[in-house]
């Protein structure tokens, strides 16, 4: 009963805030891993700070939605028509390594052992979920292969049951109508059931290294 009571006392401190600040807060309270009293303390520290620090986080939200875009080529964010990685002509462009999303690619590059370049699928197959193959990149990855520049193809979606499925109709598209391009995947150094943001940087070279033909 006491939890329902700090709720009601909580409830009754957030309705005597202007409703400026109860609006910051909810903003705040909305996003992942925030509780509502982690947001109070965000809003409360923004509003101790000088007005140009504080819009400075409003600059820089205005910025990533105006200005963050997804590459022309491989789907990764990026701030030009083509991204950093697929403009890099140091890279190896016949070896593409297919993720799930933008953050696996951070994940990957912090490992520092692969010099080829990606796709990004902007997800996972997972129908409980909705995801169907006509949801994530799948089509712009078919296209890339059609230019013939692709020797291989490197599957790093994660070691879990969607990831699998994704890159098995992945590997069957592909296996069907290019059959000359060589199909790896990452070494299971890569727990099962794990997600490849949280790899260390050991894991995740020694998965680029030892990776397997499918």
């Amino acid at each position: 009963m006491s939890w329902w009571l700090n709720l009601n006392a909580y409830n009754s401190a957030m309705a005597s805030y202007t409703q400026s600040i109860q609006n910051l807060i909810n903003q705040f309270a909305s996003l992942p891993g925030i509780g509502l009293r982690s947001a109070e303390r965000i809003a409360f520290h923004l509003l101790k700070q000088k007005p140009e620090d504080a819009l400075r986080l409003a600059e820089a939200i205005r910025d990533v939605k105006t200005r963050i875009r997804h590459c022309s080529i491989c789907y990764n964010l990026s701030e030009g028509e083509v991204c950093d990685i697929c403009a890099d002509l140091s890279r190896d462009q016949s070896v593409v390594c297919v993720i799930e999303q933008p953050k696996d690619l951070l994940a990957l590059e912090t490992a520092g052992s692969f010099r080829g370049v990606y796709h990004v699928l902007l997800g996972r197959i997972a129908p409980l979920e909705g995801m169907e193959p006509g949801d994530v990149t799948i089509d712009g990855l078919l296209s890339r292969l059609e230019k013939g520049e692709i020797r291989e193809i490197i599957m790093g979606t994660n070691p879990n049951l969607e990831g699998d499925g994704t890159a098995l109709h992945i590997q069957n598209e592909v296996g069907r109508r290019f059959p000359s391009v060589q199909l790896t995947r990452l070494a299971r150094g890569l727990a099962a059931g794990s997600n490849i943001e949280y790899a260390n940087k050991s894991v995740l070279a020694d998965a680029i290294s030892g990776r397997q033909k499918m």
